[in-house]
């Protein structure tokens, strides 16, 4: 069965108006969301800590800024803008003690009210207004008159409006212009977790160095496999964007057809699937936030290992050199 999708004739923004909306954070979505309400209209105020660098940047930007706390007592709907393994110490300490009854809590990522990491209140509501992509799309597609595609989910409803409150914060930041599926929390962080280690980061990064280590080890230069195997990879995904699969294959030539209709389910073929069903397991279950909290505690060996590990492979030097040489990227 379809999803139901959204537009901007289901979202209406007079659910917002009168209210203040406060976005704990200026990163990247949380910068995206307070310049897309305030352009339409919407009246916001940030929160962030003292001594915040970001605080310069959002009163640049025409907002009022104030502390956490404040801006949790002031705001009627608080936006949570906060990376996962910050957002509950936050919460606890400046959040929690300041939210009143009949408030709303706007989350853009499901992980911490799904894994409990935050227990709100009950008798606030707690909302997911996800926008599917990164914060500067967001502000960009907006300006654009176009919009990113959403999703929504309601978690607690207490003031039986949580729904048109969600729709309207949706349309306030572009997102029902291109459309807005109603979730889950559950679904939403289950998937969003998913895509990122199986395909859209941890997948795709893992094949990349796949094919460069093959082709360098195969004794070819370093720079053509960089290029066979990075580079040009932006060019296929954006006519998968913009066509899907089987547009993508309509464009390109029958070699390369041939090549990835034969030889691309050899590569990622069952027992790779089967791998990516282990990895879902293990987000169902827990035992991936489980080591994600833990492992984000100090003093973090683990992971700054694997970040350094990963920026000393050789397709990293190279890739500085050869992106260097693109003067052209400056302009685009």
């Amino acid at each position: 069965m379809a999803a139901r999708i959204y537009t901007d004739k289901h979202a209406d923004l007079r659910w917002l108006k009168g209210k203040t909306c406060a976005v704990i954070g200026f990163g990247a979505q949380g910068r995206a969301h307070a310049l897309n309400l305030k352009d339409s209209g919407i009246n916001v105020i940030v929160g962030l800590y003292q001594r915040s660098k970001s605080r310069v940047r959002a009163r640049r930007s025409g907002l009022e800024v104030l502390d956490t706390a404040r801006a949790t007592q002031r705001g009627d709907i608080v936006f949570l803008a906060l990376p996962d393994n910050e957002m509950p110490r936050i919460y606890a300490k400046q959040v929690a003690p300041n939210l009143r009854s009949g408030q709303t809590l706007l989350f853009a990522h499901g992980f911490a009210i799904h894994y409990r990491t935050i227990v709100p209140r009950r008798d606030v509501d707690v909302i997911m207004v996800a926008p599917k992509s990164l914060g500067p799309m967001v502000r960009r597609e907006f300006l654009g008159g176009r919009g990113a595609p959403g999703l929504i989910a309601i978690h607690q409803n207490h003031s039986r409006h949580a729904k048109q409150t969600a729709l309207a914060w949706a349309k306030g930041i572009g997102c029902t212009h291109a459309g807005v599926i109603e979730t889950t929390f559950r679904e939403e962080t289950e998937t969003d977790l998913f895509g990122e280690q199986a395909v859209l980061c941890g997948g795709t990064s893992a094949l990349i160095r796949a094919g460069f280590d093959t082709l360098v080890g195969a004794g070819y230069p370093p720079e053509l496999a960089y290029f066979e195997c990075l580079h040009e990879l932006k060019f296929i995904v954006d006519l998968i964007h913009e066509a899907g699969i089987s547009g993508m294959r309509k464009l390109i030539s029958d070699t390369a057809k041939w090549g990835e209709l034969t030889v691309g389910p050899k590569i990622i073929n069952r027992t790779v699937q089967k791998r990516m069903k282990s990895a879902l397991q293990k987000i169902r279950s827990g035992q991936f936030a489980r080591e994600f909290i833990r492992e984000m505690k100090p003093p973090r060996t683990r992971y700054a290992q694997l970040l350094l590990d990963a920026e000393k492979h050789p397709i990293e030097k190279v890739g500085a050199r050869l992106r260097g040489m693109m003067a052209w990227r400056a302009k685009t």
